[in-house]
């Protein structure tokens, strides 16, 4: 059985143009409707600081503040979460380069943001992911590793370790350094590293295929999805020989990359293959209808996936998302979404978009930086 976690209080200060917001809500779905450039989003934004991360903007914290405020941000809820009622604090304090965010759970600091996986896993979609399948690996990489994220929170620190290690070899091989111990000890730990984080990857990927050929809902059709760019043709071998493998394609490319000025080979490189499963084409050939459906089944089915394996509904943040559908594809996705067993989080500019959610969510009108129920 899914359990729900849900957020109950909303505080924020001095975030974006909010100098101070309350909300309180009763566990049902959430609505925020008005005018754009209203704080809609923002507000959505301050909810996705309660995860790991820089937020669904991936914000520079020092841009987050708003403007003219004498400190940083706060983000306070009191929430429903996965061990029990909970409140979460957090922010940012610093000036310039030095701004840092600080966490507190219960009113004692955090040790690390990753804390935040115990209590509750927050999913979100947004319009700038719109262009996810036509635009740059890069971003479907990202895509990819938040929905690994959501799962495995030590992927964000293999991930980043991964990019100090490269960093490092990289500016040896500028350099001319070709000492071969030097860098065989960082090519290691850059071919543990990179080798586990496209396991998990391909694990997340088995996952979701597994549970949308189980899925029987036509409403949002279902995506093919594979891994490119790294290691294609290693298959099911173990992972210490893929380590080895890749270990010796960075010793072996060393002067290749130090002519590039960067490193060709790794997870670096890899790219989400998708693709319309009815249709059998490649998602960036399908229309923007089609795209925006496939994103929205994609994410959906992610979501009950988080569901399955923690027992705990997420949290979803759908910004702008009944702006593209029908009436009949909105009352599905309305649907979906609530049998999830979650809260979630939707904005638009009218109402009547979500009038088939009924009195399965609560309305916030959001003016001038204003909330009203």
């Amino acid at each position: 059985m899914t359990h729900k976690t849900s957020i109950h209080r909303l505080k924020l200060t001095d975030f974006r143009n909010y100098a101070t917001a309350t909300l309180t809500l009763d566990g049902r779905h959430v609505v925020l409707t008005g005018e754009n450039g209203a704080g809609k989003t923002n507000l959505m934004e301050a909810v996705s600081f309660l995860s790991p991360g820089r937020g669904l903007r991936r914000a520079v914290l020092a841009d987050v503040a708003r403007v003219g405020a004498p400190g940083g941000f706060s983000v306070f809820a009191e929430i429903d979460g996965m061990e029990g009622e909970v409140e979460i604090g957090t922010g940012s304090e610093g000036e310039g380069e030095a701004v840092v965010r600080r966490l507190r759970i219960n009113g004692t600091p955090a040790k690390s943001v990753d804390e935040l996986t115990d209590h509750l896993r927050i999913l979100w979609l947004t319009p700038a992911m719109d262009g996810l399948f036509t635009g740059s690996a890069s971003d479907r990489r990202r895509f990819l590793d938040r929905l690994v994220l959501s799962l495995d929170p030590a992927h964000g620190r293999r991930a980043s370790d991964f990019e100090r290690a490269m960093r490092s070899r990289n500016k040896l091989l500028s350099e001319g350094r070709f000492d071969p111990a030097w860098l065989t000890g960082i090519e290691q730990q850059m071919a543990g590293l990179g080798v586990a984080m496209m396991l998990a990857r391909r694990e997340m990927l088995g996952l979701l295929a597994g549970l949308t050929a189980r899925q029987d809902d036509s409403s949002f059709p279902s995506a093919h999805l594979a891994l490119s760019g790294f290691l294609d043709e290693e298959g099911d071998a173990p992972a210490i020989e893929i380590e080895d493998r890749y270990l010796a394609a960075l010793a072996n490319g060393r002067y290749r990359d130090a002519a590039a000025g960067r490193t060709l080979e790794g997870p670096h490189r890899a790219d989400l293959l998708v693709r319309h499963a009815d249709k059998d084409i490649e998602a960036e050939r399908c229309s923007t209808g089609e795209q925006k459906a496939l994103l929205v089944g994609l994410v959906l089915a992610h979501a009950s996936l988080v569901a399955t394996m923690t027992g705990h509904a997420p949290i979803l943040l759908l910004d702008e998302i009944a702006a593209h559908f029908d009436e009949g594809r909105r009352a599905a996705l309305f649907n979906r979404i609530d049998a999830l067993g979650g809260q979630a989080f939707m904005t638009g500019t009218d109402r009547a978009m979500f009038s088939a959610l009924g009195e399965r969510a609560q309305f916030v009108t959001v003016r001038d930086s204003v909330l009203a129920g």
